[in-house]
């Protein structure tokens, strides 16, 4: 998630013929008198406002911003006559997701989230496997190695040499979500290893 849109409205319009209804609300949006009846000024163009067919969302950096972009987008819904739903949200570093701030979420919405939250931070080790070639191979356990002091997990590293591969065992420990980011860029890293591989491999002597 961009550090420069952490800020999220989602917008749910009511009815069965929603696509057509969200391309005109979108349209509008930006249109003076919209943005006149909305009482402010025009959502400025570090909003990003668009829609799947089904919901509105509208990203943004600060709340402020977002407020602005809100009050056009209701402008426009009272406009067309429709109606929905919406809620902000804020994305949380932390636990790598988007948490709903207004309306604050209640009974069982904030038990589940507030569980969510309390497994993110349960203390566990896990496994990864990865392949390297014999000519990256440092080079993978170094980067991987400074991403797990980074993300404050105890790292073992285990190799299992072969031919022309290297089969690496990342053994870390630390809570759920920090494991979770790790293995997505042990996977990223992986992906970078195998095209660096095939680059090497193929070049002219």
């Amino acid at each position: 998630m961009s550090e420069e849109q952490d800020w999220r409205l989602k917008a749910e319009l009511d009815g069965d013929d929603t696509r057509a209804a969200l391309d005109h609300v979108l349209a509008g949006v930006r249109a003076p008198d919209v943005v006149a009846e909305g009482g402010g000024p025009a959502p400025g163009h570090d909003v990003a406002i668009t829609h799947d067919g089904n919901v509105l969302f509208a990203y943004t950096a600060s709340q402020a911003s977002l407020r602005s972009a809100r009050r056009a987008i209701e402008a426009a819904l009272r406009r067309d006559g429709a109606h929905a739903s919406i809620t902000v949200s804020h994305w949380d570093e932390q636990f790598d997701e988007w948490l709903q701030v207004d309306p604050p979420l209640t009974g069982e919405a904030q038990r589940t989230q507030e569980a969510n939250e309390r497994d993110a931070e349960l203390v566990e080790s896990r496994t990864l496997i990865a392949s390297a070639g014999k000519w990256v191979r440092a080079e993978v356990e170094r980067s991987m190695q400074d991403w797990a002091d980074k993300l404050g997990l105890r790292c073992e590293i285990i190799e299992h040499p072969h031919l022309l591969t290297t089969q690496v065992a990342f053994t870390v420990t630390g809570p759920k979500r920090k494991i979770d980011e790790f293995a997505a860029g042990l996977k990223a890293e992986e992906l970078a290893t195998l095209r660096t591989e095939r680059a090497v491999m193929t070049s002219p002597l």
